[in-house]
Formats: C-alpha cells, structure tokens, sequence
C-alpha cells in the first residue's frame, strides 16, 4: 500500500507532462522526420527543410541584370500591399502573363525570364512577376527552405488574388511558374477563375484535389523533370485526376534533374531547356 501511495503522485506528473513532451523514442522519431507536416500533400512546402531536397538546389551562379521592368505595387485581400516586378505592354492591352518565382525568390534571373517571355509574346502581353516572399530572396539553399516553409497559406493566396485583380476584371491571364512557383502557377490558374486562360508548370507539385482541379478555366501544360519527390507517379495522377475534373493536361517528363531548366543551376541542361521553353512559348502564344 506504501509503494502505491509513493508511484500515484509520479503517475499523475507524468501523465500531466507526457502531452507535452511524448516519450523519448518519440521525440528521437520526430528529431529525424524532414518532411514538414503543416503543409497539404500537393504543396511543395512539405519538402521546404528536407536535406535531400535542398541538396537537388545548388546555389545558383550569380547574375547581374538590368531587366527591362520596373518595381509595381498592388492591394491584396489581407490589406498588406504586395509588390513585383512588371513590364507593361507596349500597346493598351487585356493580355496578362504571371509569373511565379523558384524558391529562391524573385531573383535577377526570374526578372530576366520574364523579359525573355514578354519580348517572345510580341511585347503586347503585360508580363508580372509576383514577388510571393514579400522582398525575400537568397541564394543559400537553407535558407530557401526556410524562406519557402516560411510563407503562409493565406498571404500566398492574398497575393495571388490581388495580382489577379491588379490585372483588371477583363484580364485574359495566363500563369508560369518554376518549382515552388511551378505549384503556384496552377493554384493562380485556379484562383483566377474566368480570367485564366492558362497555365505552364515546370516541375512542380501538382493539386491533388479534383473539386479543385474542376475550378480550371483553361488546360495545363506541365513540363516535368525526372525526380523521386515529384515522380512519375504523382505525375501520372495528375493526369486522372484532370482527366476525372474533365480538364486537358498535356505533359512532358524530361530526363533532366529537378530545376533543370534554370540557367543559375550548376546541373542545367541545356538542350532541355530550350526543348521546354519551345513548348512553354508555343503554349502562351496560343492563349493570346
């Protein structure tokens, strides 16, 4: 009876303490999970401090560009302006391209794509590039982890929604987007409703949900590269379940490593990316 009264009280602290704290295994078993699990499936987020995932981003090789756009600001729904770096169409004109950065940010490099874009599109589509980290940006592929897993759901989606309507209620918009940006370029395309006309992808996490998927106004081209996280797979239930939201998805699974279509990887791949870009220009041209 001693021995009961003298282990009752250590059973209620540890029954009061252990919600908090679990048991060591536990915590040793959380201490080596990298994948994040406040993030949906279907967004790239969940990779943002995985080592391995961080390993297929060499920092990028430095650029200095004096892009042809300028620095715009635009009001969102969460009452926070947003800002990006926009290059207006010559002529007065309802045609829109978005544009969504890698995880590094909205760099010197997505800058000088998105003049690449607007002089292809005959300089009469009005070219935005979102900054969705709010004038973060680095190099260091830790720090894009961190920067990535940083940014909030709904300021995400006040940006996006707020570049929509910056783009005005008659917009004909369509939406590219790499990596990070590859996701948002099809969540944009969703948001966007009736103002989307399109979407390019290259290598990023698709959305899983079908209801979702039904909102699309427009088809998708998605331009894959050859990897274990978003695979051949995922890829592939891409496909049914745009097929089952009765959406036409057209894609290509290039033998290319993740982010090989970006001139700042070390692993660029050429060859690839001007097969890629072929297809991405050949698409937009046909929306406008």
């Amino acid at each position: 009876m001693n021995k009961l009264i003298f282990f009752l009280p250590l059973l209620f602290v540890y029954s009061f303490i252990n919600p908090f704290f679990g048991s060591v295994s536990e915590q040793k078993l959380d201490s080596q999970i990298t994948v994040c699990h406040n993030v949906p499936f279907d967004d790239m987020r969940q990779f943002a401090l995985d080592p391995e995932f961080q390993a297929l981003h060499p920092s990028p090789i430095a650029l200095e560009y004096d892009g042809m756009g300028e620095k715009v600001s635009f009001k969102t729904t969460d009452g926070v302006d947003g800002t990006g770096y926009f290059i207006k169409a010559k002529k007065k004109s309802d045609k829109w391209l978005l544009v969504y950065q890698e995880w590094w940010g909205l760099n010197e490099y997505i800058e000088r794509q998105s003049d690449i874009f607007y002089k292809d599109l005959g300089e009469n589509v009005n070219v935005l590039a979102v900054d969705m980290y709010d004038g973060k940006s680095t190099s260091d592929p830790q720090e894009a982890g961190k920067l990535m897993m940083g940014a909030k759901e709904d300021r995400l989606v006040a940006l996006v929604n707020g570049a929509v309507a910056y783009a005005g209620p008659k917009a004909k918009i369509a939406n590219v987007g790499w990596c990070f940006g590859g996701g948002w370029s099809l969540r944009s395309a969703i948001l966007g409703g009736k103002n989307t006309v399109g979407s390019v992808m290259y290598y990023g996490m698709p959305v899983t949900d079908i209801n979702e998927l039904k909102k699309l106004n427009s088809d998708v081209l998605g331009l894959f590269a050859t990897e274990t996280r978003i695979s051949k797979e995922v890829i592939e239930k891409f496909a049914e379940n745009m097929k089952a939201a009765g959406k036409k998805l057209d894609y290509k699974i290039f033998p290319g490593v993740h982010g090989f279509a970006n001139p700042s990887n070390p692993k660029f791949d050429e060859e690839g990316s001007k097969e890629a870009y072929a297809m991405a220009i050949k698409y937009l041209k046909s929306k406008f």
